[in-house]
């Protein structure tokens, strides 16, 4: 698939981020002067022929007032990374979970779950919460709160 002028400019236009709106498609679109239909179609093109890997949202957690963000590091058995890591993601207050490889000797942790809160006590109590509830306690893990915040954006095509 070749880009086109329209399909640059569809491009352009989402990068910042998509418009709250109830059809977020057809507000594009009219800035655009695209109907709805062909914006999601050229949407849909895009992502079939891996110009966009994903949409997905990006949560401004302070503004929200959860100012407490701590990466759970785990080192789970291998045999049992699996089922844990779709343990803890399906927990309410796990807001991403993911594999890793270790880099032994010096980092042993294979899994890594975020958790916002609204303060660190919150925070600690859902960790332990979590670990009791899926018997997790014999599981070594670190917490690691956030000291700064970065800006936080979406992903760049252009």
């Amino acid at each position: 698939m070749v880009l086109s002028d329209a399909d640059n400019r569809l491009i352009a236009e989402i990068q910042n981020g998509l418009p709250l709106a109830p059809r977020p498609w057809a507000e594009i679109g009219a800035r655009l002067n695209m109907p709805e239909a062909e914006v999601i179609e050229r949407m849909e093109a895009l992502q079939e022929n891996g110009y966009i890997k994903r949409l997905g949202i990006v949560v401004r957690h302070h503004e929200l007032g959860y100012n407490a963000n701590a990466m759970v590091v785990w080192d789970v058995p291998d045999d049992r990374v699996q089922a844990v890591g779709d343990a803890l993601g399906r927990q309410r207050c796990v807001t991403l979970c993911y594999q890793r490889p270790r880099r032994l000797p010096h980092w042993p942790y294979n899994l890594f779950c975020m958790i916002h809160g609204k303060d660190r006590q919150r925070v600690l109590d859902y960790i332990d919460q979590i670990t009791g509830e899926l018997g997790l306690q014999e599981i070594p893990r670190e917490v690691l709160f956030s000291g700064r915040r970065f800006k936080q954006r979406g992903a760049r095509y252009r």
